[in-house]
């Protein structure tokens, strides 16, 4: 009797399926990451440094080695405020991003304090282009990078930091450049894996080590100039565009490009990839997955 009922269970699967025309279900969990860097060159990437023009390698401070993309200050002498950021050419919304990242060696000279074991990933940026000649960060969400130090005290990473920007932290908006969050200090030269969920205007979490450490929402573009409410430094020290961004404060930050920062610690990065979270929502076509949480109906196929 056991038998026939699973036989007749299997067929009614079977001819089910066939007659919808569904695609095979074993595909619909199956996450499809994108390598952002091919650990042979930097395809694929657009440099910018300040005070230089657009994919200005200066000094060769990003180069590839061992399948890693290096931030190095083999060839200076002194920092001389050459902030620099390499941006990914596509921009995103809704996606998951996760890397390796550590800090090597020394501070270059004329690197300010505050920059020690400092480093960070922009999400949301706007791009590389778009930047001013001598803007020392884009307006973007950071994922700041911090390493310990040798006094030993609590310097927690995967921290968020927000140039031009602000963020929404339990139901108010938070002014400070850079909140921490609660990860462990990580010191030496180890190697750490970092991840961030960004949902599109909506929210992002960042994840240390398999652990989230750090939940905000409504990434937005803030005041322009400095006031009792506002903690942030004041744009004219970064040489952003006020004349561009100034009538656009409190404007949802949907999406945008992934930039890598330069800001005179060495670093290595490696294992840089991306999940889209955007992408066929219908069931019955080919390319449905079960992760996306952003419909483009567009992009469905049947």
């Amino acid at each position: 009797m056991k038998t026939k009922i699973i036989i007749l269970y299997v067929t009614c699967i079977f001819f089910s399926c066939k007659s919808e025309k569904k695609p095979p279900l074993n595909n619909t969990n199956s996450e499809t990451w994108i390598s952002l860097f091919n650990g042979k060159d930097l395809s694929g990437w657009t440099i910018k440094f300040t005070g230089e023009d657009l994919n200005t390698n200066y000094n060769e401070t990003f180069k590839v080695k061992d399948s890693m993309l290096r931030i190095t200050y083999d060839s200076y002498e002194t920092f001389n405020n050459k902030f620099a950021h390499i941006y990914y050419n596509t921009p995103f919304s809704y996606y998951k991003l996760k890397f390796d990242y550590r800090f090597v060696g020394e501070q270059i000279d004329g690197g300010a304090h505050w920059n020690v074991r400092n480093s960070g990933v922009m999400l949301h940026s706007q791009s590389a282009k778009s930047n001013t000649y001598n803007q020392y960060f884009p307006v973007s969400i950071e994922l700041q990078l911090l390493g310990g130090l040798e006094d030993k005290n609590k310097r927690p990473t995967g921290n968020v930091c927000t140039p031009g920007t602000v963020v929404v932290m339990e139901d108010t908006i938070n002014y400070k450049h850079c909140i921490r969050s609660n990860s462990k200090t990580y010191f030496g030269d180890q190697w750490i894996h970092a991840e961030a969920i960004v949902l599109g205007g909506q929210s992002m979490a960042f994840i240390i080590e398999k652990d989230t450490v750090l939940n905000f929402k409504l990434p937005q573009i803030g005041p322009t100039k400095p006031s009792k409410d506002y903690e942030g430094e004041n744009w004219e020290a970064w040489n952003i565009n006020q004349e561009t961004w100034g009538n656009r404060a409190g404007q949802i930050l949907t999406e945008g490009f992934i930039a890598l920062q330069a800001e005179s610690h060495p670093i290595d990065f490696k294992n840089i990839e991306l999940l889209d979270l955007c992408g066929c929502m219908d069931k019955n076509a080919k390319n449905y997955k079960s992760y996306y949480v952003k419909n483009e109906p567009e992009s469905c196929e049947y």
